[in-house]
């Protein structure tokens, strides 16, 4: 009975030790930078010099690096980069670096995994890229990772750690954006604009006539409308009064649900037009 006790004390002990939390040895860090109209997002850890020899010594010169501690460095964008001239896709990437005397690489993997590797796997090489590293002035005790040079259609992302930056500069698509805003902008409102105005105006019980010339617009300017498209520009055409073009466009979106095998829209379609005399 006494060593079940004496287990049981034990056990608590550990159980009690557990729920103590401690500091990371490499503090976890996170940053988000607008540039032009792209979003950037870097997640990573923060090792310390310790007063160790860093690059050449504790991470060997041809070595592949995490880029920093406990996992691999992650890299967001939400919208497409250029990095020497070269196109990195919106997604998550692993940030992986290949320290150099003269030279660094500086390789954007798209296994966010965690993976520790040795060697790429060309297939999920998505950019890679050379960079000069540069000296600074004084040490820089934690590895720090930063965007600077934040221009319209620019940023460095700066990797800093004892007397050594690499600034990896990139370019995003703000003038082909903007210009794009502009002209969509400039050639008035679409399709989907006039559709979801006139709906709101139904729905809304607002002025009907209005409604009914956007509704118009809508379905003018989309190729092929769909059933439920078609079902709503019924309801506005009765409500404002054209019960004949009402029924033309109910029959159009019976039509449609039918071959969709949608009995919901069977259903409104087919109790309306029996409402409006035509079934």
């Amino acid at each position: 009975m006494k060593r079940i006790l004496l287990a049981c004390f034990i056990a608590l002990g550990f159980s009690t030790q557990a729920q103590i939390q401690t500091p990371a040895a490499s503090a976890h860090a996170s940053l988000e930078q607008t540039v032009g109209l792209t979003t950037v997002k870097v997640d990573y850890s923060r090792p310390n010099m310790r007063g160790r020899e860093i690059f050449g010594s504790m991470i060997p010169y041809g070595s592949i690096w995490r880029t920093g501690a406990n996992a691999t460095t992650k890299f967001m964008i939400d919208k497409p980069v250029m990095i020497s001239g070269k196109e990195l896709k919106p997604g998550t990437y692993s940030l992986y670096t290949v320290p150099g005397e003269d030279m660094w690489e500086v390789v954007f993997y798209t296994d966010d995994s965690n993976p520790l590797i040795n060697t790429f796997e060309d297939d999920k090489v998505a950019l890679r890229t050379m960079v000069e590293p540069m000296e600074m002035p004084m040490n820089m005790e934690t590895f720090t990772i930063v965007i600077d040079d934040v221009m319209a259609d620019s940023a460095v992302l700066s990797l800093l750690w004892a007397n050594t930056v690499v600034p990896i500069k990139f370019n995003v698509m703000t003038d082909a954006e903007v210009m794009k805003n502009i002209d969509r902008a400039l050639a008035g409102p679409s399709a989907g604009d006039y559709y979801n105005a006139a709906v709101y105006y139904l729905n809304s019980g607002k002025d009907i006539e209005k409604a009914k010339t956007w509704m118009n617009k809508a379905m003018d300017m989309t190729e092929k409308p769909g059933f439920w498209q078609y079902r709503q520009q019924s309801l506005i055409l009765a409500k404002a009064g054209d019960k004949k073009a009402a029924i033309e466009a109910a029959k159009k979106s019976l039509e449609g649900a039918k071959t969709a095998g949608n009995a919901d829209y069977i259903k409104m379609n087919t109790d309306s037009l029996k409402e409006w005399g035509a079934m």
